[in-house]
């Protein structure tokens, strides 16, 4: 009894660890095509190393990414003496040969550097406000990415009959449309390496492809997995069937 109480909890647990922390409203936001959808979809590596470029000159300034480390970004494309260049521009508190606090040089084992020390660092230079961790947002969010895609271009100018909050901005895809952090993307904000237009549709796109890539690092090797379990179960099938078809061909009905 005792293993199935502690298996019914386990299911329930898992099942709490991947819902939406919350929803956001009852709008439908707009559907949007991901190169990662689908039983076959993998990850635009072209695009995520593009929304990394994003991240780190936008989001990184307010939103950190504690559970990713410079070695997960093997996985969008970028080669070993890439990462090592990134992680290398970040200093890291350590504790020197004397014993005393010193720093070093970043490496792909660290994990991805916060803009701020703390929680409350972050709420006194946003005024209160909280930026969320970006690590796992995409799987945080009801709608996934297209909410956030929706999100980072639903800033336009509020109705004129509603009043907004001091320091708030008008985002139609936000839930009560009152939004803390003003819009982050603006046609032109970062000059991506490979000539493409930077316009704010295409920014939203490549960095939540990349957010997508970093909540899911795994997902293209699952699924791969996932095609060779389904083709072993099709041919064990075939055989099964073959196998009964030969041991009752002499049985007569």
């Amino acid at each position: 009894m005792s293993f199935v109480r502690n298996a019914a909890i386990g299911a329930v647990l898992g099942l709490l660890a991947v819902t939406p922390a919350f929803a956001q409203h009852d709008m439908e936001y707009p559907k949007q095509t991901w190169s990662f959808e689908g039983p076959f979809g993998t990850y635009d590596k072209a695009s995520a190393q593009r929304g990394f470029q994003v991240y780190k000159e936008v989001c990184s300034s307010c939103h950190s990414m504690k559970l990713v480390y410079y070695r997960n970004l093997a996985g969008i494309g970028l080669s070993d003496s890439q990462i090592k260049s990134i992680a290398a521009t970040i200093e890291v508190q350590t504790i020197g040969d004397d014993g005393q606090p010193a720093e070093r040089a970043g490496l792909p084992s660290d994990h991805f550097k916060p803009p701020y020390p703390n929680e409350k660092a972050a709420r006194a230079a946003q005024n209160g406000a909280l930026p969320p961790d970006q690590s796992v947002i995409i799987k945080a969010r009801e709608g996934g990415a297209d909410y956030i895609y929706a999100l980072l271009n639903g800033y336009e100018a509020p109705p004129a009959d509603m009043k907004m909050g001091d320091g708030m901005n008008y985002n139609k895809w936000f839930a009560g449309h009152q939004i803390a952090m003003a819009a982050p993307l603006t046609d032109g904000r970062v000059d991506y390496a490979d000539g493409t237009k930077a316009t704010v549709p295409q920014m939203a796109h490549d960095v939540v492809t990349f957010l997508a890539f970093v909540a899911n690092p795994e997902m293209e090797e699952r699924k791969r997995l996932g095609v060779r379990v389904v083709l072993f179960l099709a041919l064990m099938t075939c055989l099964t069937y073959a196998v009964k078809r030969q041991i009752w061909s002499d049985v007569k009905h």
